[in-house]
């Protein structure tokens, strides 16, 4: 069967959405920000939608194996998640609780975004979105932190390369309020991962200035657009456009990957941005363009922040009803 045969048997926009209720058992404790009703809030609203809901590739998410999450994490980070779930000590940092189910909910999280890489490459879906808790850009290569235990880009990301000679190059396109510091440090010396970030600066977890772009082989294939808090949404999207001009004219990706943080809209509490759901289309619609312009329309988003839980789920349908959307003129 020849590839073109291929591309017409599989639908034209197939979106799998690729999670688990296990992500909602992992409990973060009373008035924590990362809370259980993140998911259900963003599932509810992706099936209250018929029209959407009937259109998506639903997936059950699996536990990623020990191996391909410390393809990007250290033996000593694992097993210290490891430890403090089963001793129920609470926290592994300041801001990032876990509790009985934590490690089981981070690896189907992780394992998710794998099998999000799958559906795509086995061409059972054009893209996937990944509802995921706990989220995981914060996450670095030794250190869980800012609610993150597991980084699922970063291992979604070497997955895909491990496990599929036509990825060569991923880039990840992060639009959360906060700076994906541990993404970008996983891959800081690697040419093969271009890494975006555009975040409100200087706010949590104070890394992601301008200068930062990559070290060693690595030089030049991180771009950090910090932002002002308060700075309005139109603006933000022309330097969001010029960056992605910016990646597209250095960077031809084989798979494009999104740190999806609604945390950017302009209701969440842990945020100063500007943003609406309709700039999180627009932003959906470019990273398409660009995804069909070089990868095949290969995207793989999966949900970081966003803790207003009246908009959130709104915001995650229209993200979700964009990557669905077939006419991309």
């Amino acid at each position: 069967m020849t590839r073109d045969l291929d591309k017409r048997i599989i639908p034209p926009m197939t979106t799998a959405i690729v999670h688990h209720t296990i992500f909602q058992e992992h409990d973060t404790g009373p008035g924590h920000p990362e809370s259980s009703s993140r998911y259900s809030t963003v599932m509810k609203a992706l099936k209250s939608d018929q029209g959407l809901w009937t259109r998506l590739l639903e997936i059950e998410a699996r536990e990623a194996p020990r191996g391909d999450v410390q393809a990007c994490h250290s033996p000593q980070l694992y097993k210290n998640v490891e430890r403090v779930v089963s001793e129920g000590l609470g926290f592994l940092d300041a801001d990032t609780a876990v509790s009985m189910h934590s490690l089981q909910a981070a690896l189907r999280g992780a394992g998710a975004a794998c099998q999000a890489i799958d559906a795509v490459l086995e061409r059972r879906a054009q893209n996937a979105f990944v509802p995921v808790r706990p989220p995981g850009h914060h996450a670095t290569a030794e250190r869980s932190m800012g609610f993150c235990l597991f980084n699922n880009v970063a291992v979604a990301a070497r997955y895909a390369q491990r496990n599929y000679p036509e990825i060569e190059r991923v880039a990840i396109v992060d639009w959360d309020v906060h700076h994906g510091n541990g993404t970008q440090g996983i891959f800081y010396d690697d040419p093969t991962v271009f890494f975006f970030s555009m975040h409100q600066y200087p706010w949590y977890p104070g890394t992601g200035a301008r200068g930062e772009t990559g070290m060693g082989r690595g030089a030049g294939f991180t771009l950090n657009v910090p932002v002002k808090a308060q700075t309005r949404a139109a603006e933000q999207s022309r330097m969001f456009d010029a960056a992605l001009e910016s990646m597209s004219s250095s960077f031809k990706p084989d798979l494009i990957m999104i740190s999806a943080g609604f945390d950017s809209h302009r209701a969440d509490p842990l945020g100063q941005l500007t943003l609406e759901d309709e700039d999180f289309i627009r932003f959906t619609r470019t990273v398409k363009e660009w995804a069909q312009a070089t990868c095949e329309g290969r995207i793989i988003s999966c949900l970081e922040g966003g803790y207003n839980l009246d908009t959130l789920g709104q915001t995650v349908r229209a993200h979700v009803a964009e990557l669905a959307r077939n006419d991309l003129s």
